[in-house]
């Protein structure tokens, strides 16, 4: 079997971490690995199949030989490095938002739309975790009964905003437990006027508010569903809540099918059969998916499959799903794996 050289760029973040782990998991055919993170990080190191790996810092000239890059640093870094790699022939696999919406770059969740990467041009894109495990979910009810409207409401973990801020929601609670007053510099976003403690609490804003009133975070869903599915028209709307839960995020999704006469047990047959997904929905038996659960599982997990009360064509499901693994590094290996498959690399 062939094998390649392949870097991870941002290696010693929590997406990156995952990656070197889940690339080990896997028995990734690798010849040579290069970890890349920031100067400050440079000459640490980390360890893969029982190795130390010296940590060097990312430049432009690191990308020589690599065939498969794979980038989770920071949207600037990929914009800054990402065309250099490509110009040293590597493929790069970009985990940030930086190239998501580019015409000219495919963003794929291999359950969904692997043979986009038939059309790559040196950069995939990875899309957001919220937006990955959803469509895991419907595509394969898209496929079968067709999809017209799709609503979500996310109920998303601390560990989508990094390590720093799962470090301060722990100080919060503990402050809270303590009866002092919890310090908060990093939620919703780092960059806004006013930071919100997230133990305890329910904050309603990830990222930065559009002018339209929505945030980044659920444009995001809305435009990457639509360019997944290769379905500009469908007609998605999202809002996205932060919770003081570490790992795991949680969507409660409204959807409306085309085909008439569909119930429960026709979704339960699809999901049952559909790839990279794990259906737990026994609700009398109060089996259903939750964050705690579905943490470190690579799956996609559905459950609370409903009929709406007044809209026949009208269906609601919760989708739980790890925001690292599934929804970062696990998509952006599988991509690899993809590439491999397809012989596109």
């Amino acid at each position: 079997m062939k094998k390649y050289h392949v870097a991870i760029v941002g290696a010693t973040g929590a997406v990156g971490t995952q990656m070197l782990s889940i690339l080990e998991q896997r028995q990734f055919p690798i010849e040579k690995l290069t970890l890349l993170s920031s100067a400050r990080s440079a000459g640490q190191s980390l360890r893969y199949n029982g190795q130390s790996v010296t940590i060097q810092e990312a430049t432009p000239d690191k990308f020589k030989g690599v065939d498969i890059a794979l980038f989770s640093a920071g949207g600037s870094v990929s914009k800054e490095l990402a065309p250099a790699a490509v110009e040293h022939g590597a493929i790069v696999i970009d985990n940030t938002s930086a190239f998501r919406m580019d015409p000219n770059v495919p963003l794929v969740v291999p359950e969904v739309n692997e043979l986009d990467l038939q059309d790559h041009k040196g950069i995939i894109a990875n899309p957001n975790c919220s937006t990955i495990q959803m469509v895991v979910a419907l595509e394969p009810i898209r496929q079968a009964m067709g999809l017209k409207k799709v609503v979500v409401s996310t109920y998303q973990a601390v560990s989508g905003a990094g390590v720093h801020a799962i470090d301060e929601m722990k100080n919060q609670s503990q402050s809270i437990l303590n009866g002092e007053k919890p310090e908060a510099k990093i939620l919703p976003v780092k960059g806004a006027d006013h930071h919100f403690p997230i133990a305890f609490n329910v904050v309603p804003q990830i990222d930065v508010f559009d002018s339209n009133g929505y945030t980044f975070e659920e444009m995001k869903m809305i435009n990457e569903t639509k360019k997944i599915m290769h379905m500009p028209s469908l007609k998605v709307s999202a809002t996205c809540v932060r919770l003081p839960v570490e790992t795991g995020h949680s969507e409660s999704v409204y959807i409306e099918v085309d085909e008439e006469g569909k119930n429960v047990a026709d979704m339960h047959q699809l999901l049952e059969s559909a790839s990279g997904v794990v259906l737990q929905d026994s609700p009398h038996e109060q089996i259903y998916p939750m964050p705690s659960t579905s943490a470190g599982e690579l799956e996609v997990f559905v459950g609370r499959v409903r009929q709406d009360l007044d809209e026949p064509n009208g269906f609601h499901l919760w989708i739980v799903s790890d925001n690292l693994l599934k929804g970062a590094a696990w998509n952006s290996v599988q991509i690899a794996e993809s590439l491999l498959k397809l012989k596109l690399v």
